[in-house]
């Protein structure tokens, strides 16, 4: 019969027995394992984190709507020609729909370059990046990640509030920056905090149900703006904004930090308090103060950081910096075609609308089929398969001319290149210790993000020549996942916490020794 209290008869052994043995193995993985492995109330905590997600969405892919060029047709049979917009007078020709449906025809930016009308896109992106660098390490050093996570929501959420005061393009451009800006570590937080606060079984899944309210939120986006269409679209913005506000209360108060954060930074009070909340209930009569003082010698172990040493960390360790580079480089491939693949979808002649609603469809399958299997595939051959074979669909969609064939090569592209994205994200989260994993984690999102910046530029070459976007999505897809081939396979393994602890298991493998 198995013991009830598996806690206490691991600490209660003799001391006769090595200490060296309790060294050698991930003891502070172990603890977290039977304290909460399989408790309800973090799986509920993970899932209410991993939901932010779902705002994410909104915000990133919101213009796709907002800044379209609407329909447009002639008022007068004397024009000469009806094809351009530009080269007819404005009393000839008239909107489909009120002005106010898109910032293009609100401000009269039908006849502007595509450096004006893909701006504000774009600067959503770059605030993106700039975020990341300054907010990144702020979960590994002070803030820790339910706070930035919350903090990230709230920026977010109260500049797509702003955004509806918008006079010009201008305005409107600087308020996607900050909407960016707050949005750069939402998903590192979510991915990295919902993953710490369950056990080993459910971590897989539970990443992978961030990227199921991502897919919900993308999904849900063409509906919200099909019944708000012909109206303003600044009510897009509040329809999309205001709950995220209600969101970022409620999961302040609802969720508890990450206890391999508290537990590295040293804070033993915080540590023993949210391991007793959030422990199952059979185990939590056994999480004594005495219980926690036989673990003062790992905190002893414990590493202070400041806002950069997390980066500095990075990138002084040699296996860490060419991980960190290799996987970024898959991540900026990815990148490229997830965000400027919807984009692009205006220029192949499709109804806006469900071409959009397919593509987010499209991640569903791509989530579940990481939910069902994230156990199950190797990393680097997942990544390598699904980035060569969206990068040939991509390339063979902007060759042919058929439509039908046209749209089933895109989403066929699309939906590898996001089963490669959730592989990345997983896959980056094992290859990096506790100590710097929100960093790595936030760094490859910057290269999904730089990808992405790209995407509205390309996206409006495009429309003229087609193989300057999906040509050029699935060369890059295709030449940046090769270099998964100089990491690691970590499928299976468990999450190390410290550098110390990596570089052990590292050398261990390197001598044929299975640490799993």
């Amino acid at each position: 019969m198995a013991d009830p209290n598996p806690l206490l008869l691991q600490i209660d052994e003799p001391e006769s027995e090595s200490p060296k043995i309790v060294k050698q193995h991930p003891s502070l993985d172990d603890m977290i394992e039977r304290c909460i492995g399989n408790c309800p109330w973090t799986l509920f905590q993970a899932t209410l984190v991993s939901f932010a997600w779902f705002f994410d969405a909104l915000q990133t892919f919101i213009s796709v709507f907002t800044d379209a060029v609407p329909t447009w047709h002639c008022t007068s049979p004397s024009s000469s020609s009806c094809n351009n917009i530009c080269q007819i007078p404005r009393d000839s020709w008239n909107w489909d729909l009120p002005v106010h449906t898109s910032i293009i025809s609100e401000w009269s930016l039908e006849c502007s370059g595509s450096i004006i009308t893909g701006l504000p896109a774009s600067s959503f992106f770059l605030g993106c990046l700039a975020g990341g660098f300054v907010l990144a390490t702020l979960a590994d050093s002070s803030l820790g990640r339910k706070n930035l996570l919350v903090l990230s929501c709230l920026i977010m959420s109260l500049s797509g509030v702003l955004t509806t005061l918008s006079i010009n393009v201008w305005m409107y451009t600087t308020l996607r920056f900050i909407s960016g800006f707050g949005r750069s570590t939402i998903g590192a937080c979510a991915l990295v905090l919902s993953t710490e606060l369950v056990g080993k079984k459910w971590r897989g899944n539970v990443g992978i149900i961030g990227f199921i309210c991502f897919t919900l939120g993308f999904l849900s986006l063409p509906g919200i703006a099909y019944l708000t269409r012909g109206s303003s679209w600044r009510l897009l913005y509040l329809w999309t904004s205001v709950p995220s506000v209600f969101y970022s209360v409620l999961l302040y108060f609802l969720v508890h930090e990450s206890p391999r954060w508290l537990y590295i930074k040293g804070w033993k009070e915080e540590f023993a308090r949210t391991l007793r909340s959030i422990a199952a209930p059979a185990n939590r009569s056994s999480l004594t103060d005495s219980f926690f003082c036989r673990w003062v010698e790992w905190e002893e172990e414990s590493q202070e950081t400041d806002m950069y040493s997390a980066i500095k960390m990075l990138l002084q360790k040699s296996w860490a910096f060419w991980r960190l580079a290799s996987v970024m480089v898959v991540g900026f491939g990815a990148g490229m075609i997830y965000y400027g693949m919807p984009l692009g979808l205006g220029n192949l002649e499709f109804n806006l609308y469900w071409s959009v609603a397919l593509n987010a469809f499209l991640e569903l399958p791509a989530s579940f089929l990481m939910f069902f299997l994230t156990g199950k595939l190797d990393r680097k051959i997942s990544i390598l398969g699904f980035a060569l074979l969206s990068g040939i669909c991509s390339v063979t969609c902007a060759m042919v001319r058929w439509k039908g064939m046209q749209i089933g090569l895109e989403l066929v592209s699309f939906f590898c290149a996001v089963t490669a994205f959730d592989v990345v994200l997983i896959y980056t989260l094992e290859l990096f210790p506790t100590c710097i994993r929100n960093s790595a984690v936030s760094m490859v999102r910057q290269a999904v993000v730089l990808g992405g910046v790209f995407g509205p530029l390309l996206a409006a070459a495009g429309r003229k020549n087609g193989f300057l976007s999906y040509g050029v999505f699935g060369i890059t897809i295709a030449v940046c996942g090769l270099f998964v081939i100089f990491l690691p396979e970590t499928r299976g393994r468990t999450f190390c916490d410290t550098i110390d602890e990596e570089e052990q298991k590292n050398g261990a493998l390197s001598n044929g020794v299975n640490t799993a």
